[in-house]
């Protein structure tokens, strides 16, 4: 079965080689957002001889053909990526102490967003949350229980 970027290709007309079928099922089947480094171990897996390179390229080619999106999380350097899944909007909270990444949605958030926004005179298009925390102590979370 094809993965969600492969049909996104598809309906773009954009042919897929092989190595770009493997590298857009790894990206499409992660949980997480993997940077080109974790795309290449996770692809080599499966094709041991696809090349670093290679992964480079397609990885920018999903991009520009907006089937991924790009995060930098916190500008270390390592930018990551995930697949776009049409509208399905979500922000992001981001452990700087394991460099996880955490989807949420809240529409409560969003709602206040679109209350500003309106109240300074304007319209949202598009929009990018990302929250940097640190786990709390557990001192702290057993207070505010």
């Amino acid at each position: 079965m094809p993965s969600q970027i492969e049909r996104l290709c598809a309906e773009r007309r954009i042919k897929l080689t092989e190595n770009r079928k493997i590298i857009a099922r790894v990206i499409s089947d992660s949980a997480d957002h993997p940077d080109v480094e974790e795309v290449f171990k996770r692809a080599a897996k499966i094709n041991p001889s696809i090349g670093i390179a290679t992964v480079y390229r397609a990885v920018k080619l999903f991009e520009e053909l907006g089937v991924i999106s790009r995060h930098d999380f916190g500008g270390k350097g390592r930018a990551r990526y995930e697949k776009l899944e049409g509208d399905d909007h979500h922000d992001h909270l981001v452990d700087i102490s394991t460099d996880e990444v955490h989807e949420f949605f809240s529409e409560e958030l969003e709602k206040l967003q679109e209350k500003i926004a309106r109240e300074k005179g304007f319209e949202i298009v598009g929009h990018r949350m990302e929250l940097y925390c640190r786990p709390l102590k557990s001192s702290a979370v057993s207070r505010k229980s």
